[in-house]
């Protein structure tokens, strides 16, 4: 089942990066320390299955699901999710697979069930407590960046962050790619002010005008973003916000991106 959750080569990429365990106390008489792979595959297993952390098999994987959430704080601390994320699109780029020249952004709306730092009441939702993602996709919808926020921030506050935010995208001779020629926006986005700040930095923004009659043409770009959603939202932990800590349900997003990313790869599809 370990395999099937982890498969041999991303257990290769993911332990590469792996931070060094904390040293165990001179003549430690206790447990030893769970094995790494299992723990990632439980969670991987929540993270795709959406249950709660008793519900992970523990006989099957041979570790409990109280340890895999602490490993899920441990390795989300030490950063290793956006670090996974980024190895790989240095992967996909090596291949020819990321179209970089043009990016779109989005938002969407999630329920969360817990309260929390970014948590907001919701203004799609009755004003029930949620949060937002935003995601910052390629030409064909690969996820290269998300963020979290609450409910009630509105998309274009996380315009820039996300851009500035833009991992250093390697895997090819010269120097990496921080940023888009053209950015895809739909009409939450339609600010002057947020424009020049694209301009500035050297990036074409093509964003849709409010009261403006439908038909401008550029869902024929956008649409990706929602592909990129779609693939995001596949895995059903991420549908609802369940964690408290705001670092450790970005790590999950950052997690299921690099999964996402992955399945690209030529030979690489669990």
């Amino acid at each position: 089942m370990i395999e099937d959750l982890v498969p041999d080569l991303l257990w290769e990429q993911v332990a590469a990066l792996l931070p060094a365990p904390a040293p165990r106390p001179y003549r430690h008489h206790g447990r030893r320390r769970a094995d790494d792979r299992a723990a990632l595959a439980g969670i991987v297993f929540v993270l795709r299955h959406g249950v709660g952390w008793r519900q992970v098999p523990s006989q099957a994987l041979g570790v409990s699901g109280v340890t895999c959430w602490r490993r899920l704080r441990e390795w989300t601390e030490a950063g290793l999710w956006p670090r996974l994320h980024e190895a790989v699109l240095a992967e996909m780029r090596r291949e020819g697979l990321l179209g970089l020249d043009e990016m779109s952004i989005d938002g969407s709306h999630v329920r969360a069930l817990k309260r929390g730092d970014h948590v907001g009441p919701s203004p799609v939702d009755r004003a029930r407590p949620g949060s937002k993602h935003h995601l910052i996709v390629d030409t064909n919808g690969t996820p290269l960046q998300v963020s979290l926020t609450g409910g009630n921030r509105h998309d274009v506050t996380q315009l820039l962050p996300l851009v500035d935010s833009l991992p250093a995208i390697r895997g090819t001779v010269g120097r990496p790619r921080r940023k888009p020629r053209i950015l895809y926006a739909d009409r939450g986005y339609d600010y002057d002010k947020y424009r020049r700040e694209l301009r500035d930095r050297g990036i074409t923004p093509r964003i849709a005008r409010r009261g403006v009659a439908h038909g401008s043409g550029l869902g024929k770009k956008r649409w990706v973003v929602e592909r990129g959603f779609s693939w995001l939202h596949q895995f059903k932990r991420l549908r609802t916000r369940y964690e408290v800590r705001a670092d450790l349900h970005p790590g999950l997003m950052h997690l299921a991106c690099a999964i996402i990313c992955w399945r690209k790869l030529p030979g690489r599809s669990f």
